[in-house]
Formats: C-alpha cells, structure tokens, sequence
C-alpha cells in the first residue's frame, strides 16, 4: 500500500509539472498587456525624453535592461545628427532574434519624445505605447521557432526636434537605411513592420495609403480574423513617419499609428489617456499577421 501510494504521489507530481509546463509554454506564447503597461508606466515615470536627453539615456537603458532579461543581445548604433537647434547625439537600439533564416522582420517603434517646452510631454502614447509594444513582442518572439530572423528596431529622432519638415524628423530611420544600404545588408530586410502610437483608449488604425499594400492588407486582415475591425477600419490616410525611408528603399513596410488621438502632442498625452487593452489589441494583431508574413516570404523566395 505505501509503494502504490508513493508511485501516485510521484505520478501525480509529474502530471502537475507538465501541466505547468505546458501553462508556461502557452503563456510565453502570448501578448501580456500587463507586461506591455509597465513597461509603458517606466517610460513615462522618466518624464521627458527628447533625443539627447538624461532621460532618454535613461530608457535606453531601461530598453536594454529589458531586452536582456528576455534573453536578447542588443546594441546601441550611435550617430550624431546636425539639428535646427545644433548636434545632437542619437542612439538606435537593435536586438536580434535568430530565425531559420538569415533574412530579416524588422519591427521598429521610436522611443524619443518630442521636445516642448511650454509643457511637459511624457508622450505616454507617442513613443512609449510602441516601445512598451515591441518589448512585449519581443519577449513572445523570442520564446518560439521563426521562420525569419526578426529584428527589435528602436529609433532615435523620429520626432522632430523643431517642427516637422525636410530634414527635421526620422534622424533614426533614416541613419538606418543610410548605415544598411552602405553594409550592404537592406536587400537582406523583407519587411518592416512599424508601430507608433497606439496607447488611445478609443483606438482607431486607419490604413496609411504610403505603406506596402500587401503587407497592410495581411495586418488588417489578421484584425478581422481577431474581431478587432472596430480598431482598424479601412479608412485610408496618409502618414509620414518613420516608415517612409524603408519605403523609398523599395523595403515592403506597413505603418500601424493611431493619428487620431486627441491627446497627440498636448500635456494630456498621459497615463489616464492610454489603456493596457490597446497594447493586447495591437500585440494580437501583430502576432497573428507574422506567420502569414512569413509564409507569403517564403513563397515570394521559392519562384
């Protein structure tokens, strides 16, 4: 009677460790939007963040810090950019997640606030809604088999640092595409996939008219499929954002921003104005679009 009652009390044991296992495996598998909310939350708490600034450093440090505990080797790509208010030193922040192939995803998001100073802009959705998004992403990504080598891209400058006109924005895309074009390595990126404020409580995605269709056509699908259509009408509009440089690279590329936030570049841009539930909306979608991304690569690849 104890040998059987030990051989089911280790049975039972085994049971319970796959079952925790399996629980770990599938919750590794999944966008937590609690995850992606503190990240958000830690952005926000180091205040201002225009490229060049302590505070900056600070969240790319922060960026960094998290990317390692997800088990990602990152690097800082520096760069000084001449600016309508002088040089400024700008840093990207890449981390890699090898695939079965070598070719690349990125997925991109800026991480640097726009400079104001009449108030104080956090920016909880413009700029830290995003980044908060792709550290999440990366974490579930980096958890799984992928057919692509995917790339965590976090800009630099994408705001601009006196209004938005030729040359005043997009420093970090731009360095970028300029850095590749000159390694040699952009016919080796396959598509990027780009995330800007997407914290509004009311989230509202229209299409950009200046993104890839095919790729656009994929994320908004995975959408529906989700029962998210509320979130991504079909509406079209036009953005410019940090996109763009990938595009007139001839880089298939897809813009997911919510231009329609009320709160965009005011003081409101806030915590009270942003909701964890965007984040899971926006991380479902992205998760969902990725193996069908990745198939239509691979078949692009085969003829």
């Amino acid at each position: 009677m104890r040998r059987c009652a030990g051989a089911t009390v280790r049975w039972w044991v085994v049971v319970m460790t796959l079952v925790a296992a399996t629980a770990d495996a599938q919750t590794a598998r999944r966008f937590d939007s609690g995850e992606a909310w503190e990240h958000l939350r830690q952005q926000v708490s180091f205040g201002p963040r225009p490229s060049g600034s302590a505070a900056l450093a600070q969240c790319r440090q922060y960026i960094l810090a998290q990317l390692k505990a997800a088990g990602m080797t990152a690097r800082e790509d520096a760069f000084d950019s001449e600016t309508p208010l002088g040089r400024v030193r700008m840093v990207n922040v890449i981390a890699t997640i090898p695939g079965r192939r070598t070719d690349r995803i990125v997925l991109a998001t800026h991480y640097d606030t726009k400079l104001f100073r009449e108030f104080r802009f956090v920016g909880a959705s413009d700029g830290a809604s995003s980044t908060a998004a792709v550290l999440e992403l990366g974490r579930v990504l980096k958890a799984q088999q992928n057919e692509y080598t995917i790339e965590l891209v976090f800009f630099d400058g994408e705001e601009a640092v006196v209004e938005w006109r030729a040359g005043d924005n997009t420093y970090g895309s731009r360095h970028y595409v300029d850095a590749a074009k000159k390694a040699g390595t952009l016919a080796s990126l396959k598509a990027f996939i780009l995330l800007d404020m997407i914290g509004d409580r009311n989230l509202n995605i229209r299409r950009d008219s200046n993104s890839t269709k095919w790729l656009t056509d994929f994320v908004w699908t995975s959408a529906r499929k989700l029962g998210y259509a509320s979130s991504f009408p079909n509406d079209e509009t036009t953005i410019d954002d940090d996109h763009m440089p990938f595009v007139q690279a001839g880089v298939p590329s897809v813009d997911i921003i919510d231009l329609d936030y009320p709160a965009w570049h005011t003081v409101q841009d806030d915590l009270d104005h942003v909701s964890a539930r965007s984040l899971q909306v926006v991380g479902d979608v992205v998760l969902e679009s990725l193996p069908e991304i990745q198939k239509r690569l691979v078949a692009t690849s085969a003829r």
